[in-house]
């Protein structure tokens, strides 16, 4: 990992509160934690300097911290609910950043859980598509419905 050119972080959102299928973030998908899947993927970028975890659940920092995250908090309960938007996780990771660590990265590459396969070719790509716009302020992956 590293990238050397501007510090990359992948943030990976993960409540331990979902509803509709209860620590779907932990669940075994082929005999992982579906987590795990994209901390190997973040692991795998060349391009990205720092895994972090951002979650409100033990459970679930303990096994991303086993796969090779880091989890330096606990997102607050307030931050972790079903209409939370992502800002504000992203926010709150970015602030802990800034205060507690005086180490703000440059880029956020926000790994939803959830897409378990991705490609680390095509996320490199991206950080340097970004990287290469200076007119650029942010960058979203789409792709056309079958």
């Amino acid at each position: 990992m590293g990238g050397g050119q501007s510090k990359v972080f992948a943030l990976i959102p993960a409540r331990g509160g979902s509803k509709g299928v209860p620590k779907k973030n932990i669940k075994l998908l082929g005999g992982y934690p579906l987590i795990a899947y994209s901390i190997a993927a973040a692991k795998l970028c060349p391009l990205v300097d720092r895994i972090v975890v951002s979650t409100d659940s033990e459970d679930i920092a303990n096994i991303s911290k086993k796969y090779g995250a880091d989890v330096p908090f606990l997102r607050p309960a307030e931050l972790a609910t079903d209409s939370s938007p992502d800002r504000d996780f992203i926010l709150h990771a970015l602030a802990y950043f800034e205060r507690q660590e005086r180490n703000t990265p440059e880029y956020i590459v926000h790994l939803r859980p959830t897409t378990p396969l991705r490609d680390p070719a095509l996320m490199a790509e991206a950080i340097e598509c970004i990287r290469n716009n200076s007119e650029a302020t942010s960058l979203r992956s789409a792709h056309p419905a079958p």
